[in-house]
């Protein structure tokens, strides 16, 4: 997914929603702070996304903008509807948002992820996909990996879960 279809979804998500702020998380909303992120970040067609003030109309836009719809045959490219604890987020992560707001989105506010906040994420979801994401992360300079351990630390999450997610770190940064 390139900048230029998230601020489109972004826009159209506003608009089925009737939601003027949407919040995006996951892979995708590395595009806020790194619209020119590597290649190997950006090879989902989907983002994970919510309407900040109506997140129960996240099911509107899975429905609208979601996978096998007509804006998916269209595009190319598609919304996942999520809700707000899709995404295991630690303190202070609503500060750290890095908003979209432009003529491409109709200058509706999209709040991404920062970087650290959606690697440690990821890495607390424990795939091997977002491994490999996090490593191209930590490659591309993108994450800083003291500060993602850091992150980790603070998510909200069981001993177990945090210490899987640091173990999966340490194996991201052997591999970046």
């Amino acid at each position: 997914m390139r900048r230029d279809q998230l601020e489109h979804l972004i826009r159209a998500a506003a608009v089925v929603s009737d939601d003027d702020t949407i919040v995006v998380v996951g892979s995708q909303s590395v595009l806020g702070s790194q619209p020119d992120a590597p290649a190997e970040l950006l090879r989902s067609v989907e983002a994970d996304l919510y309407p900040r003030n109506h997140p129960e109309r996240a099911i509107v836009i899975d429905g609208a903008l979601g996978e096998g719809s007509p804006f998916h045959d269209t595009f190319g490219y598609y919304a996942h509807g999520v809700g707000p604890e899709t995404s295991v987020l630690g303190p202070g992560w609503e500060d750290r948002l890095v908003t979209v707001q432009n003529p491409n989105t109709n200058d509706v506010a999209g709040l991404c992820l920062e970087p650290h906040d959606a690697v440690a994420a990821k890495l607390a979801a424990g795939r091997e996909h977002d491994v490999a994401f996090a490593a191209t992360a930590l490659a591309a300079g993108i994450v800083d990996a003291a500060m993602l351990r850091a992150r980790i630390d603070a998510l909200p999450v069981d001993e177990p879960t945090r210490a899987h997610a640091q173990s999966l770190l340490t194996l991201a940064e052997s591999r970046s």
